[in-house]
């Protein structure tokens, strides 16, 4: 007859569990090094195509929702990485009289994504979005 441990068996699965978190957070860090900057232009890119498969970026401009273009970077970038965002109309002219950021860039290497966006109305309106990316910390 065999006796089996319970608490050996959770003990294991504990220390197994702890392995894998602890490992966990310390390839993320590695993840968004400066020397990957890169992709930060990728993740910048991708979070903007992302807000506009839809056209709800164009909209968001077109209403001059800045807070709500702010969230929605928010939510799709990383904690790690701080941006500023600056829509222009097809004049040139900065159109976003409040700021779009998640946190000061000043000191820090910053990248830079260009984007087209155009809203989907009856008159359709294009605008040139530079965002700034940089890491936190």
């Amino acid at each position: 007859m065999i006796i089996s441990n319970k608490k050996g068996q959770i003990k294991t699965l504990e220390a197994f569990l702890a392995v894998v978190v602890i490992s966990s957070a310390l390839i993320l860090p590695i993840t968004f090094s400066p020397n990957n900057q890169k992709s930060l232009a990728t993740l910048g890119m991708q979070a903007l195509i992302e807000l506009d498969v839809n056209g709800t970026l164009g909209k968001q401009i077109a209403q001059a929702n800045w807070m709500s273009i702010r969230e929605y970077l928010t939510i799709l970038l990383p904690i790690a990485v701080s941006y500023n965002l600056t829509i222009y109309n097809d004049q040139g002219d900065p159109i976003n009289n409040s700021a779009i950021s998640n946190g000061d860039l000043a000191g820090r290497k910053v990248e830079s994504v260009q984007y087209l966006c155009a809203s989907q109305s009856l008159e359709p309106q294009y605008y040139m979005l530079q965002l700034q990316l940089a890491l936190v910390g």
